[in-house]
């Protein structure tokens, strides 16, 4: 008989694991808190429109495709895929929209509109930006982070300083750049990581050779298009799912997690991967003497940040706007202070618009359009019905504004999502949105273990551990624990 794993969690990281250890011959049965599969990747359907609950950028596209061609299928099989064109748009004010565009090319035009010389200097910075992204995808993102030990090695100690691993990407950037709007274009994708630029490792311009080189990408259908496709890939390999079951505590006679428990059944389990919240699983699955770690420790984590989304159905067609929306018309720094240094309710906050209608029909009945609308927040905030209405008016007021169109009184489905959902649905630790912060202090070796120190048999998987937040890493995450698995426990 195969070994019995149990994964709880099927999300990105939960899929990755299980389809990847069901290949390798064990027995695979995975644990759904929720109604469908997907974890924060879920979608809901109401009047027409299908929303997409969570992340709605698709970078690293070879990511995905070679996660498919592991298990020799093609992405393709399983959902399509168009470069969206211009990639998105930033708002800086009223009448100054920056529409960045697919193609190195076109974006050195880009640059030197605001800045003469800059198209050179956008080279150089994409270029060393190509060495990080190439580097950390060969050499650190598989790395189980057990010890220091793994990153003992010549090459990879020689490249540290070529991966500027001690310059903030704030001094990186500034070097190079002087406009303040193709400053704010390279630092955005930094503040999801979990710190200012000025705390944020240099080393993750590599965000940018990804956003910029390798292209923004949408699967049509939506990014749940994503999660059906592993699915079936994991069913395909002999996965079970079970839906609706909470897990409520792991059962560990004698330094092994034996048996896994929900509401209202048991499961036997030789091997238990973590895909959920590693936090609750540590601090509330498992007895005191099982854990990990403290709630000292936990509580010195640097989480990144929380979100406040809506999901909005409206009922004609919005001008003015792409696909992605970033809208950066009040102060960049400021904000990442607000979610960062002094975590509070931002006055003035950044926010980002998705309308997924524009470049894929189906979302929205005719003549409609799909919105969802995010700002970024710092985690473990007091959240209410009242805050949240607060900050609609705020963001559908400049909306409205920069965009040059009433839509508030075109809305005709309102659904609001935030810290107590995040704990609600996902048991996400302090109500965060994309897990543990990107920070020096918090890479490689330095996040919380993949293995437990206590329990013989149990593992972790996703964005609270090795490699880091996001969808890639969540895929990349999965297969490296379950490698990890393989090497100790055979089926």
């Amino acid at each position: 008989m195969s070994k019995k794993v149990i994964v709880i969690g099927s999300g990105f990281a939960g899929l990755s694991a299980a389809t990847h250890l069901a290949h390798k011959g064990y027995d695979v049965t995975i644990l759904e808190k929720n109604k469908v599969a997907g974890g924060r990747a879920r979608k809901f359907e109401v009047d027409g429109y299908t929303f997409d609950m969570g992340p709605s950028w698709y970078w690293m596209p070879e990511v995905f495709d070679e996660y498919f061609e592991y298990f020799g299928k093609k992405r393709s099989d399983y959902y399509d895929l168009v470069r969206l064109d211009p990639s998105y748009s930033i708002f800086f004010g009223k009448d100054q929209r920056m529409d960045v565009p697919a193609g190195v090319d076109a974006l050195c035009e880009l640059f030197e509109q605001y800045e003469a010389g800059s198209s050179k200097k956008l080279k150089q910075f994409l270029a060393e930006a190509k060495y990080k992204y190439e580097v950390g995808m060969k050499e650190f993102v598989r790395k189980p982070g057990h010890s220091i030990m793994e990153f003992a090695d010549f090459r990879v100690l020689k490249s540290m300083f070529r991966l500027q691993m001690f310059q903030s990407m704030s001094t990186h950037v500034r070097k190079l750049f002087k406009n303040r709007q193709l400053i704010e274009l390279l630092e955005f994708p930094v503040l999801f990581l979990g710190a200012t630029p000025e705390k944020t490792p240099a080393l993750y311009s590599l965000m940018n050779y990804a956003d910029m080189s390798l292209g923004t990408w949408y699967p049509m259908g939506g990014m749940h298009k994503i999660i059906e496709g592993m699915i079936r890939l994991a069913k395909e390999q002999g996965v079970t799912i079970k839906l609706s079951q909470e897990v409520k505590e792991i059962i560990v006679p004698n330094g092994h997690a034996k048996n896994v428990r929900t509401q209202d059944t048991t499961y036997e389990a030789d091997i238990v991967v973590g895909g959920a919240d590693y936090h609750h699983i540590d601090q509330v699955l498992l007895k005191p003497e099982h854990r990990n770690y403290s709630d000292k420790y936990w509580d010195k984590r640097v989480m990144a940040p929380s979100s406040l989304l809506f999901y909005l159905g409206v009922n004609k067609r919005v001008k003015n706007i792409h696909h992605h929306n970033l809208f950066f018309d009040e102060d960049f720094k400021q904000h990442a202070i607000d979610i960062y240094e002094t975590p509070k309710w931002p006055d003035k906050p950044l926010f980002y618009v998705c309308c997924p209608s524009i470049t894929d029909s189906s979302v929205a009945p005719e003549g409609c359009e799909n919105l969802f609308v995010l700002i970024p927040l710092a985690p473990g905030l007091e959240d209410n019905d009242a805050v949240r209405e607060k900050y609609y008016n705020i963001v559908m007021n400049r909306l409205e504004d920069l965009t040059g169109q009433e839509i508030r009184s075109h809305v005709t489905y309102k659904r609001a999502f935030a810290h107590r959902d995040f704990v609600k649905d996902y048991n996400a630790f302090k109500g965060n949105a994309y897990g543990l912060a990107n920070t020096l202090m918090q890479t490689a070796f330095l996040k919380p273990k993949l293995k437990s120190k206590k329990v013989k048999n149990l593992y972790y998987a996703g964005q609270l551990t090795t490699p880091g937040p996001g969808v890639p890493p969540s895929l990349i995450s999965g297969e490296v624990v379950a490698e990890e698995i393989y090497k100790s426990i055979q089926p």
